[in-house]
């Protein structure tokens, strides 16, 4: 538990100190989310600072604390989640490890209290008041449309999946031990306080989650309490751990988490293997054997020259590449990123408008969500990827598979090869057609007619395929 006085005191105007720039004192000039783009979803999320200084100054690199003293922002993040939404959601069927784990921190380590089977809403809130357990709510976009919304958003804004937890604290209480993620944080103060505690990394821009003793990770670097309303940032590696002070009957809040797997790294490992088999179809050095017994040796020093060698091919062949065979990153996030959540009164089921023709002018549509890739098929094909439309809709109960299995792991592999075809490649169409499709996504309009491709019937054919698809709208 976290000791009070002077040094905590200290230690927070130290923080406040540190991170003047984000701290907001008045609320004149901030207003609530805006969701007329992924780009200013995000703007207004990190408000009052500047995207440029954010990733500039901070994204990877420090945490950022801005504290708000702004009540129709408070009230905002209180809609996303509240300790009261648990009773109706228990009602609708939620169980333990799956939806719900409830954990203390006991010594230094993390203590699961979890029942078996559904979760009692009654029983969960016994073991919170009497266990001073915590109640983590796990991807809470599934049930919550702000949340769904704010994710989708920013799903589309980083090109990365974006998942959530709710934290639920009782007074006096912390849930889990010192511990650092593999992900980007962004931690929204929903009701009460919280206090947090943050420590200089052990592993910078950590690849895996950790559980760090007391005695390693020395003193904090940042103390301070989070109020409703508040935001708090930082990179992936930032040990942490933080508790609900006495005095203050529970805390809430929503971590926010993006960028698992997503590095370089990665990267590399996703897409050296499709750039290797397709480099070996016209360079024979790629093709040549190993040498004789080279699995078996122990040793391998005379081979790291030749090796070396055939990678700085394979760095020309890149540096000459016009398009990377479709990855499996690419795929993941395509099969498992939320569909865009849009208003009530949208029906994007059916076309609508006119058919387009020569002469039309297009636009297209649900462009954060239109992916164009290259397939690695024989036949050398183009396709442009959305979510499927059973997916899409307004509503709460709406959202289909694709929102209610969000973030949730892989618990069912049945889907057949067919559908998963489906899902990952779109609307497939001849390699000829690529410079047609990025015209479509890189203007704002566009004419049939000056589609770059051969014929008037290929530009007409695509337009009209994309348009019975609801991807087109005719202007």
């Amino acid at each position: 538990m976290p000791k009070k006085g002077g040094k905590h005191a200290e230690m927070e105007k130290e923080m406040q100190a540190q991170c003047k720039r984000g701290k907001v004192e008045a609320a004149c000039s901030l207003s609530v989310m805006s969701f007329e783009s992924p780009d200013s979803l995000f703007r207004s999320l990190i408000s009052p600072i500047k995207q440029e200084m954010f990733f500039r100054e901070y994204w990877e690199q420090k945490p950022l604390l801005i504290q708000r003293n702004d009540p129709l922002l408070a009230a905002y993040y209180q809609s996303l989640f509240q300790f009261s939404d648990l009773k109706e959601l228990c009602s609708q069927g939620l169980y333990y490890g799956r939806d719900i784990n409830i954990c203390r921190c006991v010594n230094g380590k993390k203590k699961v209290l979890n029942k078996e089977g559904k979760v009692n809403y009654m029983q969960l809130k016994k073991d919170f008041d009497q266990k001073k357990a915590t109640i983590q709510f796990h991807q809470p976009q599934r049930f919550k449309e702000e949340l769904w919304k704010i994710q989708e958003k920013l799903e589309c804004y980083f090109g990365s999946l974006v998942g959530s937890n709710v934290y639920i604290t009782p007074q006096g209480s912390q849930g889990l031990p010192p511990h650092y993620d593999d992900v980007e944080v962004f931690i929204l103060q929903l009701e009460g306080e919280k206090h947090w505690r943050l420590y200089k990394p052990t592993v910078h821009l950590a690849r895996e989650y950790n559980v760090e003793s007391e005695d390693r990770i020395g003193n904090p670097t940042h103390e301070f309490i989070l109020k409703a309303g508040d935001l708090l940032y930082f990179p992936r590696g930032t040990i942490h751990q933080a508790d609900t002070p006495l005095g203050i009957s529970y805390s809430t809040h929503v971590t926010i988490s993006t960028y698992q797997n997503n590095s370089w790294g990665d990267f590399l490992l996703d897409a050296i293997p499709g750039l290797v088999f397709d480099t070996a179809k016209e360079d024979v050095a790629l093709r040549t054997s190993i040498p004789r017994q080279l699995l078996m040796q122990v040793d391998i020093a005379d081979s790291t020259k030749k090796l070396s060698s055939l990678l700085r091919r394979l760095a020309d062949r890149l540096e000459n590449t016009r398009e990377l065979r479709s990855s499996d990153m690419k795929k993941d996030f395509i099969m498992n990123r939320l569909p865009p959540c849009l208003e009530c009164d949208s029906d994007p089921l059916t076309p609508g408008g006119k058919l387009p023709k020569i002469d039309s002018k297009i636009r297209l549509q649900f462009r954060d969500h239109a992916i164009i890739t290259v397939e690695p098929d024989q036949d050398n094909s183009v396709s442009i990827m959305k979510p499927p439309l059973c997916a899409w809709g307004g509503s709460a109960g709406q959202g289909g598979e694709w929102r209610e299995t969000h973030m949730m792991g892989t618990e069912d592999d049945s889907t057949s090869e067919e559908g998963t075809s489906q899902q990952t490649h779109g609307l497939r169409f001849p390699l000829s057609y690529l410079d047609a499709l990025k015209q479509i996504w890189s203007s704002s309009t566009v004419y049939v007619k000056e589609l770059n491709l051969i014929s008037d019937e290929e530009k007409e054919n695509l337009a009209l395929s994309l348009w019975t698809e609801c991807l087109i709208e005719v202007i």
